[in-house]
Parts: C-alpha cells; sequence; structure tokens
C-alpha cells in the first residue's frame, strides 16, 4: 500500500512538473511551434466541454476570479486553472461573457457540423438536395462565425449577410454547375461519373469559403490592420499585413475542408468494394458517418494550426517610420516598421 501510495505522489508531481505555470488568458502550449498551436486546438474543439454542468461552469469562472484578485485556496495546482480556464473560453464568449450556443461553439464544430458533411457527400444527389446541403453548411458556418465573432469591433450586419449570401450563392452555383457538366460528359462510364460527382463538394465549400473571406475583409485591404510592439500595443497599421493576413486566412479555410471532403470518396470508394458492405449495404452510411467523422475530427485542428493568430514576418520594405519587432494578428511573419502600401 505504501508503494502504490508512494507511485501515486510520484506520477501526481510529475504530472505538475510537465504542467507549464499558469498564465491567464495565455495559450497553455507555444504558439511558436505547429505542435504548440495543434494541442492548443485540440483544446479548443475538445467535445467534451459541451457536457460542463453549469455548477462547474461557475466554479471554474469563480476560480479564475479568485486567481485575477489573489485570493485563491490553497492547494489549488497549475493543472486546475488551466482546466478551468480551457472550460470558461469553450462555453462563455471571451467580450460578453454571454453563453454560446452549443452547436455553435468551437467545441461543438465537429459534433454538429460531422451529420452535414456526411449530407454533402451523399451520393446520387437531386438538385434539391445539393442546394439544401450546401446551404445548410454555409448557414451553419455563418452562425458558427457570428457566434464567435470580435465583440469589440463589431461589424455591421450588413457586412455578415453580405458574406453569407456570397458563400451560399458561389457554393450551390459551383455545386449545380459542375454536377450538371459530369452529367453531360458522355465518355464517362456511369460508375466514373459518380465517383467524380462526390469530389464536387470540395471545389463548392472551397470557393464559398474564399468568397466569403473576401467579401467580409475586403476593407482591411484599404484600411490595412493594427501593428503590435513585443508588448501588445498598437503601434500603427499595415496594408501589406492585412494582404498576408487575408492570403494565409483563405488558404486556412481551403486546407480545412480537403480532408474532410476528398479524404471520405476515397476511402469509401475502396470500403464499398469489400464483401462486408457489399452484402449488407444497410452499413454504407453508417460506416461513412464514422469515416467523415474521423476525417473532420483530424483535418480541423490540422488545419487552424497551420498559421500562428499572432506571428512575425521579415521586410525589407521602404517603411514610412521604424518600429520595434511587432506581432501581426492573424498574418505570419515580423514587421520592423509601419508598412504602407
Amino acid at each position: 500500500m505504501a508503494e502504490t501510495a508512494a507511485a501515486a505522489a510520484a506520477a501526481a508531481e510529475a504530472a505538475s512538473a510537465e504542467t507549464p505555470p499558469f498564465q491567464l488568458g495565455k495559450p497553455r502550449f507555444q504558439q511558436t511551434s505547429f505542435y504548440g498551436r495543434f494541442r492548443h486546438f485540440l483544446d479548443i474543439i475538445d467535445p467534451r466541454t459541451l457536457f460542463v454542468t453549469e455548477s462547474r461552469l461557475k466554479e471554474a469562472v469563480q476560480l479564475l476570479e479568485d486567481y485575477k484578485h489573489g485570493t485563491l485556496p490553497p492547494g489549488v495546482t497549475n493543472e486546475q486553472l488551466w482546466s478551468a480556464q480551457k472550460i470558461k473560453q469553450a462555453i462563455l464568449h471571451p467580450d460578453t461573457n454571454e453563453k454560446i450556443f452549443m452547436p455553435f461553439r468551437m467545441s461543438g464544430y465537429i459534433p454538429f457540423g460531422t451529420p452535414i458533411v456526411v449530407g454533402l457527400l451523399l451520393p446520387n444527389q437531386t438538385l434539391a438536395s445539393t442546394i439544401f446541403w450546401q446551404w445548410l453548411n454555409q448557414s451553419h458556418n455563418a452562425c458558427v462565425n457570428y457566434a464567435n465573432r470580435n465583440a469589440t469591433k463589431p461589424l455591421p450586419a450588413s457586412k455578415f449577410i453580405q458574406g453569407y449570401l456570397g458563400a451560399v450563392i458561389s457554393a450551390v452555383s459551383i455545386a449545380v454547375g459542375l454536377n450538371a457538366l459530369v452529367q453531360r460528359a458522355n465518355k464517362f462510364t456511369p460508375a466514373t461519373r459518380l465517383l467524380i460527382q462526390r469530389f464536387v463538394p470540395f471545389p463548392a465549400v472551397a470557393s464559398a469559403n474564399i468568397c466569403n473571406v473576401v467579401l467580409m475583409r475586403h476593407n482591411e485591404l484599404e484600411e490595412g490592420i493594427d501593428v503590435l510592439d513585443g508588448d501588445g500595443n498598437i503601434v500603427g497599421s499595415s496594408r501589406i499585413a492585412a494582404r498576408h493576413a487575408l492570403i494565409e486566412t483563405a488558404l486556412t479555410r481551403v486546407v480545412l475542408p480537403m480532408p474532410i471532403l476528398v479524404l471520405p470518396p476515397i476511402i469509401m470508394s475502396v470500403l464499398e468494394k469489400t464483401f462486408l458492405l457489399q452484402s449488407r449495404p444497410r452499413l454504407l452510411l453508417p460506416v461513412q458517418s464514422f469515416v467523415c467523422l474521423a476525417a473532420f475530427g483530424l483535418a480541423l485542428p490540422l488545419a487552424i494550426s497551420l498559421f500562428p493568430q499572432m506571428s512575425e514576418a521579415q521586410s525589407s520594405i521602404r517603411c514610412t517610420s521604424w518600429l520595434p519587432r511587432g506581432k501581426i494578428p492573424g498574418g505570419q511573419g515580423s514587421w520592423l516598421c509601419i508598412l504602407r502600401a
């Protein structure tokens, strides 16, 4: 018994040693490396936070308030503080402190988004079903974006509506147009046409994502985005930085749906030839749902970890005024000066 207790104490001490010191409002993992960002976003999309009770949420918020005011009870560990912050950030909006509706939380993006992905990839879709699933997907994305918006700098409702309509129109137009072209391609066999049609959702969704980003953020190209110094103080604005940020955001929006909408059709085309699924066609939908869930769970954290939210970029362009090495929200790389296009 004594040896067991000693082993448990040693394990707890080792776990405590691996836990970084708590910093209120800061990420638990280093954001300078891809692996650190990947672990950070795994925490953000952790679906277990969907099941946190109201009492547990209040305990987490109170623990962080005690830390903020220096009144923590004795014995509170860094792990408990990080866990409390994870719960609060997953459920409450950082600007308004209001609860985010469960389907629109980042932790709910995969559980609630997977049925939509399954619908997008259903074979032999009609015109009506194609339009419905593309509309539903863009509507879900719009709700997630709005629920997690920056409330300190609110955009006019017209901006969200413009981005939403642009995304829906582009997604539906491309999906319907490509399906029509495939159907008219007489050189393809029916099996080949069916296989190609399964890949149609990817270009439709990727194009809609780019359209949404451009419509929502095109003003930044003219006005620039804030440039920060090493202490997080705003020291100017840059249109070049805005262009970098816009490009990287658009790339992320293209990479994100790629494994979600490309891998499942490839995997399912192989699995459908197996004896199990040919003899039990009723298993097709459950198997496809599982494949989509796995692809979604892998793709989301990988895609949003590609670029740091606050990053640095070297620049040798002539500057209007010099600054310390700064950081650019949503960009990549370190501006040594205020840049003007």
